[in-house]
């Protein structure tokens, strides 16, 4: 195995964010969690669990969702759209605004 190894990229990603192992790791497992509570959901269905019982556990999901898009996009505002606007490209703005507007349906 070579010294470097390649990075699994989404192909269809042309940008790319450099984050520290712990930012990294912080993320994955917040969406670890995420996926423990789908899985949970999943086994209440096969389980024929009681309707409210499976809405509340969805509500939670979306809840961590929510924290997990938070802290991302805090730290993309700190880093990536900070950089972006001290080197001139204000693009970046526009980029920001329609994320957020996605984010806000």
């Amino acid at each position: 195995m070579a010294d470097t190894q390649e990075k699994k990229v989404c192909p269809c990603c042309t940008k790319h964010t450099m984050r520290s192992e712990e930012e990294r790791k912080k993320l994955i497992n917040r969406l670890k969690r995420v996926e423990g509570q789908i899985r949970g959901i999943i086994g209440m269905l096969e389980n024929d669990a009681y309707c409210n019982d499976i809405l509340i556990q969805s509500a939670a999901v979306n809840a961590a969702v929510n924290a997990f898009n938070k802290e991302l996009l805090a730290s993309h505002i700190r880093n990536c759209v900070a950089r972006d606007i001290r080197e001139g490209k204000d693009e970046t703005i526009d980029e920001l605004v329609a994320t957020l507007q996605k984010l806000m349906k």
